[in-house]
């Protein structure tokens, strides 16, 4: 029996991470299609570029393998080729409020099936970040630029008009538009409305809005309120409620109804510059006890899905959401297409809806 030697106590094995070779990070080219399809990558190009020049069951065949492979073209490169993007730029404050949300849906109807992709930036109603927003992505090379707003910061209208790009506004209306607008004017609106609630016998009307520098469009009603409020009743006071340190919410709407109260004990109809806020002093003045109209009128700005459902149904200003996006997508559509040259302005019609909350016995 032999006794074999002791062996010297060896290291004790370390563990190695493993780096991935290239072969298994690379991520899948065209080639490889071309060859899982049993095709030459002339043809997978064809098909992806143009569909209809390659034969039907080819074409199956090279889907099928685009499917098995998880290949994903390289859109960056093709668009250098091509100058096209298919990206159109989207700038909106807030999607928190449904109109916003509408509008810009109702552009994606138009846009999406002509090939074309919205990317979505928000301002938070803050113009130096649109200024950010709207510099990042005319960096990506969009075919268009879709605006909820028409006032922004000097170096952003710059940006906008220097880079070429086709550039609708909209949400608004505006004397100097960067490209084309569609839209009305909030100012405007806010005289009609106040005038039709005179016409109703409301005489002590209280407005709450925010002042915040970037909301162009609330500061506008306010605007509207007071143009409408020195023709109407000329000298009378400034009866206006400032909302800038509140979030827009039902909540917000309870806790300006109580500084309106407060502020101006005769007042016999509050009205506000959206219909979030409206819907909610509305919810608290049930709570309070308070008849609506009877013992306060309420009026709103938007027209918010809500605001036909509560009873009773708020008295607003109604504007055309869809059709703003639908309009103005389709003109965004003809110029990027070259369809269309120079500018365009298009005015929708906004409408005072007359409901509930001011209709007095």
């Amino acid at each position: 029996m032999s006794i074999e030697a002791p062996q010297e106590a060896s290291e004790p094995v370390r563990a190695t991470r493993r780096t991935p070779s290239r072969a298994s990070t690379r991520s899948v080219t065209l080639a490889d299609v071309a060859a899982l399809a049993g095709v030459s990558a002339q043809t997978v190009s064809r098909a992806l570029r143009n569909p209809e020049e390659v034969a039907e069951h080819t074409r199956e065949r090279i889907d099928a393998a685009i499917h098995r492979s998880g290949y994903v073209p390289n859109l960056a490169a093709r668009n250098l080729a091509s100058n096209r993007s298919r990206l159109v730029a989207t700038v909106v404050p807030s999607i928190s409020t449904s109109v916003f949300a509408e509008t810009v849906t109702a552009a994606n109807e138009v846009l999406a099936p002509a090939g074309y992709q919205l990317i979505l930036g928000f301002s938070d109603y803050n113009d130096d970040q649109e200024e950010q927003l709207v510099r990042q992505l005319v960096g990506r090379r969009p075919d268009g630029v879709f605006l909820i707003g028409n006032v922004h910061t000097d170096a952003s209208v710059h940006m906008l008009r220097s880079s070429g790009v086709p550039v609708v506004e909209t949400w608004g209306w505006s004397e100097s538009p960067i490209d084309d607008q569609v839209g009305f004017s909030n100012h405007d609106a806010v005289v009609d409305l106040v005038t039709a609630v005179h016409d109703l016998g409301y005489r002590n009307p209280v407005f709450a809005g925010s002042l915040i520098p970037g909301d162009h469009r609330s500061r506008e009603r306010i605007a509207g309120f007071r143009t409408a409020r020195s023709t109407l009743t000329p000298g009378s006071v400034d009866r206006f409620v400032d909302s800038s340190d509140l979030p827009l919410t039902l909540e917000s709407g309870a806790l300006l109804l109580d500084r309106m109260l407060r502020a101006f004990p005769d007042l016999d109809i509050v009205m506000f510059s959206t219909d979030i806020l409206a819907n909610g002093a509305l919810l608290a003045a049930q709570r309070r006890g308070l008849r609506v109209p009877e013992d306060l009128g309420i009026t709103g700005f938007g027209d918010f899905e809500l605001s036909t459902a509560l009873s009773p149904s708020l008295t607003t200003v109604s504007v055309p959401t869809a059709e703003l996006g639908h309009i103005a997508a389709e003109r965004l559509l003809e110029k990027m297409e070259g369809r269309a040259r120079g500018q365009a302005a298009t005015r929708v019609a906004y409408k005072i809806a007359i409901r509930e909350t001011t209709r007095r016995q």
